[in-house]
């Protein structure tokens, strides 16, 4: 567990080896997140054959993929920019989800967490969250 100093909310996020364990290798990953951002962008069409999707659930899918793929990166490799650029990522999927609490997972909501350290954290909870409830929004 991890004490977020100006608030003393206790963030109980899973160590990453548990909230990423059933997540795709990094390559993989990386792939099917830029493939959600193309469809996302309208680069790329959506298969036909595939169930339409709600628009914001989608897209917090995508943001909360984006997000872990960024903070596994920057655990394998620690150095300033992959740290900057998972605390990046980490920010904007902690805004969408003040925008949009109903879609928010774990026990932890985004506004009880202001300290930028810990959105990371927030990102491993949601996404083992997101893991247990069957990847919805994609």
């Amino acid at each position: 567990m991890n004490v977020i100093p100006n608030g003393g909310e206790v963030i109980s996020a899973p160590p990453p080896h548990e909230a990423y364990a059933n997540a795709p290798d990094l390559r993989r990953e990386m792939h099917q997140v830029l493939a959600l951002g193309a469809e996302r962008d309208g680069r790329q069409a959506r298969p036909v054959t595939d169930a339409p999707v709600d628009a914001t659930a989608a897209e917090r899918a995508w943001r909360l993929r984006q997000a872990a793929l960024m903070d596994r990166m920057a655990l394998e490799d620690p150095r300033p920019g992959p740290v900057a650029a998972a605390a990046e990522t980490a920010e904007q999927l902690v805004l969408h989800d003040r925008r949009h609490p109903d879609l928010v997972a774990g026990p932890h909501h985004p506004e009880a967490i202001t300290l930028a350290p810990s959105h990371r954290l927030y990102v491993r909870q949601e996404y083992a969250a997101w893991t247990a409830a069957g990847h919805p929004g994609i």
